[in-house]
């Protein structure tokens, strides 16, 4: 699975337009249409990059923007502004509120996924590698294989993405109701002790042998991939 989006957009058409190209170059994406539900949600979770329309119902765009700067665990959030205001002092506003980039619609789509690449690049490098490596642990996005001291493991597609999304942060514990969202999605309904069992079948998966678990339990928390894991 690759970076999270979340888009703010309550144009219907645009916002499935944006999420079905989104999700075919592997982009988790999730929609809100009002500004104050968006504000609600990013106190839950935080995605990678958030495409946020200008003028929205409930809240508007820049001032949920400038909320977001406000806050210590989405300041650096990378935040690309659509919007149907194309005058120089608007986008300099826009700017201005803290918003990292600016498209004007209509826009070109293949640009749109330029930029959101370009921001991510910057922000979040990590997420742009093919590639995830920790200890003898590899991961490969392009290929979805993952190798363990050079012994290919085989996972389900589950498995991978919950591996993936736990190598991304590690260190970083992460509740039931967040490995939910982040792996299997919001949209879609999965009573959490789901992700105990999927938990244990990763970890029978790349702990043959006396290996080192990388997957940490944390009672009463969640779980982490365990950034003491690639120190020898």
């Amino acid at each position: 699975m690759g970076a999270s989006v979340l888009i703010v957009e309550d144009e219907e058409p645009l916002a499935l337009m944006l999420r079905y190209n989104l999700e075919a170059e592997g982009y988790s994406v999730e929609t809100v249409a009002r500004g104050d539900e968006a504000d609600v949600r990013m106190r839950e979770f935080a995605p990678d990059i958030l495409l946020l329309d200008w003028m929205l119902p409930g809240l508007s765009g820049i001032e949920l923007c400038r909320r977001l700067r406000a806050r210590d665990e989405t300041r650096n959030l990378p935040i690309l502004m659509l919007t149907a205001r194309g005058e120089e002092s608007e986008r300099i506003r826009g700017l201005a509120t803290g918003a990292d980039d600016y498209v004007v619609k209509p826009f070109s789509v293949p640009e749109l996924l330029v930029r959101i690449k370009a921001l991510l690049r910057r922000s979040r490098p990590e997420l742009m590698t093919d590639v995830l490596s920790a200890g003898d642990i590899q991961l490969n996005r392009d290929t979805h294989r993952v190798e363990r001291a050079g012994r290919e493991v085989h996972l389900g597609p589950t498995e991978f993405r919950l591996l993936e999304f736990l190598m991304r942060t590690p260190g970083r514990v992460f509740s039931r109701e967040q490995l939910l969202d982040g792996v299997w999605g919001r949209d879609v309904y999965v009573d959490e002790r789901t992700v105990d069992v999927h938990v244990g079948r990763l970890r029978k998966a790349i702990n043959r042998g006396r290996v080192k678990d990388p997957i940490r339990t944390v009672r009463g928390a969640g779980y982490a991939f365990d950034d003491r894991f690639a120190v020898r």
